[in-house]
C-alpha cells in the first residue's frame, strides 16, 4: 500500500441496498481496504494511507472509517457487483 486513495469520502458510507454514485466514485478505495484485510494490513496504516487520517491522534474516527467503508467493500463484492453488471 503505497497510495492514498480517496480524497473525498464521507465519515459513513452509503447503507442503501443498490449502488450509489459514492459507490462508483469509490470502487477503487472498496478494493484497496479488501486487499489490505487479506493482507493482515495493521489498522492505523490502511486509514493513514487510505484516509489520510492518524489513527494515533483520531483513533474512533479511524475505527469508524475503517469499519464501515470495510463493512461497504464486502458488501459491494457480494452484492453491489450485480447492479454494476446489471448497469
Amino acid at each position: 500500500m503505497t497510495e492514498k486513495v480517496a480524497a473525498n469520502f464521507a465519515d459513513v458510507p452509503p447503507e442503501n441496498d443498490f449502488v450509489t454514485d459514492y459507490d462508483r466514485q469509490h470502487l477503487k478505495l472498496y478494493a484497496r481496504l479488501l486487499d489490505a484485510e487479506a493482507d493482515g494490513a495493521p489498522l492505523a496504516d490502511i486509514v493513514k494511507i487510505l484516509f489520510g487520517i492518524d489513527a494515533e491522534n483520531e483513533p474512533e474516527r479511524a475505527r469508524r472509517l475503517h469499519a464501515g467503508h470495510l463493512g461497504r467493500a464486502h458488501w459491494m463484492a457480494e452484492n453491489g457487483y450485480r447492479n454494476l453488471i446489471a448497469g
